[in-house]
């Protein structure tokens, strides 16, 4: 039985890594990566060459088989998202269900969370935050998201955790703008 480790890493500071990643990277035999231009510039600056393979979204369905192959070969597996953590709002999903059912163990390696570090930070009263993935990036899906009358859906409510939406400074400042009502 083969490993994949779900390994979390860095949105933004490259140095918001764990050590326990970092160990993981240097001893898989494959980085299994969303974007291996992003995930290099993590692995060089850290000292660590390993060889990469490439699982964007798009293809991740198609790209999958071959990956389990490997695992079924006794190779170790690292997944690493462009930040964050594989198969949360990232690709991923699919090669971990797909290990789980050959029989391969797959760990998970934890991280630094980047809402969990902004909300505590905040001064927001978190004991009931819930994240429940990012909003929509493109107007027309975010207008989907809401009722008829302009105010929020139920299904708007459930993503927004805390009151607001997730995502980058960019991505939130967009969303602000084209969530809020017309007047």
């Amino acid at each position: 039985m083969s490993t994949l480790s779900v390994v979390a890493t860095p949105i933004g500071n490259l140095e918001d890594i764990t050590l326990r990643a970092l160990r993981v990277l240097r001893e898989c035999d494959l980085v299994v990566a969303e974007d291996t231009r992003r995930t290099r510039a993590l692995l060089s600056a850290h000292g660590i060459r390993r060889p990469l393979a490439a699982l964007p979204a798009y293809d991740e369905a198609r790209r999958v088989p071959a990956l389990v192959a490997r695992l079924d070969t006794g190779e170790t597996l690292a997944l690493c998202s462009d930040g964050g953590t594989p198969g949360v709002s990232d690709p991923g999903g699919h090669l971990v269900r797909a290990a789980r059912a050959a029989g391969h163990q797959v760990v998970p390696v934890p991280g630094p969370s980047a809402i969990t570090a902004a909300l505590s930070a905040s001064g927001l009263d978190a004991s009931g935050f819930c994240f429940l993935g990012f909003l929509p990036r493109t107007p027309g899906k975010l207008n989907r998201l809401r009722s008829p009358g302009g105010a929020p859906s139920p299904s708007w409510s459930r993503r927004c955790g805390w009151r607001g939406p997730s995502g980058s400074p960019r991505t939130c400042s967009a969303t602000g703008r084209s969530s809020s009502p017309a007047s």
